[in-house]
């Protein structure tokens, strides 16, 4: 593939809701530009872009896929990013990568939740766009029904830039708004035909409408307007541009990928109305902790950012980046600030789903790609070693459902932590991380279908076999009342003996843990409380309920006695132990559990679902805010023991339209009805 300059780029993120027709609309655009001579299908498992196991497994895509079309003199580089919600992490970093996005839509689902979820994702990143209206051959498609929900969704900015010609089965082509022609399709072929009068009309009312937005880009052009005069065809081509690039307008057009009818055209929309990479200027960055601007040119500095990893059990790990600045060649050394490390290239290429293409050269405003950097991570920066450049790192969605780990055959422990750690790179809203005090190791993730998905990998890539449970909860234990207890151990069968006296007041504190002493005349001699205090911290770890840690107790050391001969460290540390067995006992111990803050966030419509559900989990509503965008933020407490499988609950609940983020805050008492439950699991485990 030759290298194109910048000006002559266009990357574009395909984004959209699962199963609107992606992947197959990139099988389309790579048949049309002969790329390939046989269009490869989703359910063949033959398809150029999803091809991991897992992808061709679950008829999904897991991953974005960059895609490179020569086209009329243009280089297009698709990302075909997944639909599923899980895998969302996939499209920020194609939107990072790209400089505008088609937001595809199921011409006979209309609006769904992962086309709202997209154009909420495309208005925060403020990316230009236009709508692919897919699979107009389907039954039951009303076109005029769907334009008036995308405007009822989306606003008024969004205009049909095509009509359909025929419906269903039928549907063999489309008629073009903005140049008044009509065109139909044969065997994937596009010719003109001439327009009816009922287009014509149709044509003239979208037209008119559409000639303000071009009058909005220019003074010279707002005044020609108002004074009726007409645009020239350039100056309504520069103003569309305009309007879609300042995100004023957002142009639908239609076809079906299955029938490759549109999709000729679609290629040469992108060339027009995407942005290239010169058009956006500069991207802000920092030099040694100053801000610095480096422009989308080859004449600057190199720099590139990563925003997509693969590990590949064969090749190693490939990084894919987006050029922002100057150009890399493979014999260049280059430096990732991120690391403060200096990395050489393994080899220089573009993908093509898993196809590498040899390159001399990446430019600025081209993604790349290269393997076998060794620090290198998916969101650092890589630059010129000798000229510094370090962009903002890209941000991802929290975690908000965590499995325990644990191996299927005993000794894989090593390998499972080995192998989890490399799909981290991968994958960054994956994590994974061992709990100091359950000892589990957890892996993190959006959703249930990511966590399977990591499962698979683990046997497919890396052949280990990992059962997932629900982690265990880090209960606490205290005491509510206070007691004072004799704690006293006494050995003196043969050889030299063991004495230890002490009484303990055992009370409640805000503190995790506080000693202190109150012995008058020498009842226990200084020297000894040192180890009396390592009794009492010693027991700390085991709870007398069900072996939680214990907190927030205050233990005092009033009184005892001691043996000149027979008293040492470890017999007052033993009877420490002693005592503070009995005070426990004695001072109404409890069990505490660990509540978190939950901030949900929702359309209006599921408050009544949200809020009962979330007394069902023993939670307490705190208040709700309203957002700029219509929706509701609930904010609660809940019990973290019921808060576990709440991203697959909330997902039900609505329809997927809902999300959260979740944090401790406190322990809490935990009432009683649960409280033997608890402690009969907690015996359970131990035995």
């Amino acid at each position: 593939m030759k290298t194109y300059k910048t000006d002559q780029i266009r990357n574009v993120a395909l984004i959209g809701h699962s199963g609107s027709g992606k992947t197959t609309l990139t099988e389309a655009a790579l048949l049309s530009a002969g790329v390939t001579n046989r269009q490869g299908r989703v359910d063949d498992g033959n398809t150029i872009s999803d091809f991991g196991k897992e992808e061709i497994a679950r008829k999904v895509s897991i991953g974005t896929t960059v895609i490179p079309i020569e086209w009329n003199g243009k280089k297009i580089n698709i990302m075909d990013t997944p639909g599923y919600f899980d895998f969302v992490g996939e499209t920020y970093g194609a939107l990072r990568a790209s400089e505008g996005a088609i937001l595809v839509v199921d011409a006979s689902s209309g609006v769904e939740v992962g086309t709202e979820k997209a154009w909420k994702l495309l208005e925060k990143h403020k990316r230009p766009r236009f709508i692919f209206v897919n699979k107009m051959d389907k039954e039951n498609v009303n076109f005029e029904k769907l334009m008036e929900e995308l405007r009822n969704q989306f606003g008024d900015k969004v205009y049909s830039f095509a009509l359909p010609i025929g419906i269903a089965d039928d549907f063999k082509g489309f008629v073009n708004v903005r140049d008044e022609v009509a065109y139909k399709y044969v065997d994937g072929k596009r010719e003109e035909i001439p327009l009816r009068d009922n287009e014509k009309q149709e044509i003239e009312d979208i037209r008119e409408s559409l000639m303000e937005k071009v009058a909005e880009t220019d003074d010279e052009l707002m005044m020609k307007y108002f004074d009726g005069e007409p645009f020239t065809t350039e100056e309504i081509a520069k103003g569309l541009r305009q309007s879609v690039a300042n995100g004023d307008l957002v142009p639908v057009f239609i076809g079906s990928a299955e029938k490759n009818i549109g999709i000729d055209y679609l290629l040469s929309v992108i060339e027009r109305y995407i942005p290239s990479p010169s058009d956006v200027g500069v991207t802000k960055g920092t030099k040694d902790g100053e801000e610095i601007e480096r422009k989308m040119d080859i004449s600057e500095p190199f720099s590139a950012i990563v925003f997509k990893t693969i590990v590949d059990p064969f090749v190693g790990k490939l990084s894919l980046f987006k050029v922002l600045s100057g150009k890399l060649t493979k014999e260049m050394d280059i430096y990732n600030p991120n690391k403060d490390k200096t990395e050489k290239l393994g080899g220089l290429f573009v993908l093509r789903g898993k196809n590498q293409i040899e390159a001399n050269e990446i430019v600025a405003g081209d993604i790349g790609a290269t393997s076998k950097l060794q620090y290198t991570q998916t969101g650092d920066s890589i630059c010129d070693k000798n000229n510094h450049t370090q962009y903002e790192p890209l941000s991802y969605p929290q975690p908000t459902l965590f499995l325990a780990v644990e191996p299927k055959t005993k000794g894989d422990e090593e390998k499972i932590g080995t192998s989890l750690q490399r799909l981290t790179e991968e994958d960054p809203t994956f994590v994974l991380e061992r709990n100091s005090e359950t000892k589990q190791l957890l892996i993190g993730g959006q959703g249930n279908m990511q966590l399977a998905v990591i499962t698979d990998k683990l046997k497919n890539t890396f052949d280990v076999d990992i059962v997932l449970s629900n982690p265990k909860i880090a209960y606490r234990e205290t005491i509510k009342g206070t007691s004072s207890v004799q704690g006293k151990h006494k050995k003196q069968s043969g050889g030299a003996g063991q004495y230890g006296d002490v009484h303990i007041r055992f009370e409640p504190t805000d503190e995790d843990f506080v000693f202190e002493e109150e012995v008058f005349g020498g009842a226990v001699p200084r020297n000894f409380f040192p180890a009396v205090e390592k009794g009492l911290r010693e027991s700390l770890d085991h709870g007398i309920l069900a072996g939680y840690p214990v907190v927030n107790v205050k233990a005092v050391l009033f009184d005892g006695s001691y043996h000149p001969v027979d008293s040492n460290e470890m017999a007052f540390k033993i009877a420490a132990s002693l005592a503070f067995k009995k005070g426990m006992e004695a001072a109404k111990p409890i069990l505490l559990e660990p509540i978190v803050k939950v901030e949900v966030n929702i359309p209006e419509d599921y408050m009544g679902d949200i809020m009962g559900d979330m007394n069902k989990r023993r939670g307490r509503i705190l208040g709700m805010e309203p957002q700029e965008d219509g929706s509701q933020l609930v904010i609660a407490e809940a019990p973290h023991a019921e808060m576990f499988e709440y991203a697959i609950d909330l997902r039900s609940m609505t329809q997927a339209r809902g999300d959260f983020i979740m944090e401790f805050i406190r322990y809490e008492e935990v009432p009683a009805n649960i409280v033997e439950k608890i402690i009969e699991e907690a015996k359970k485990d131990r035995e």
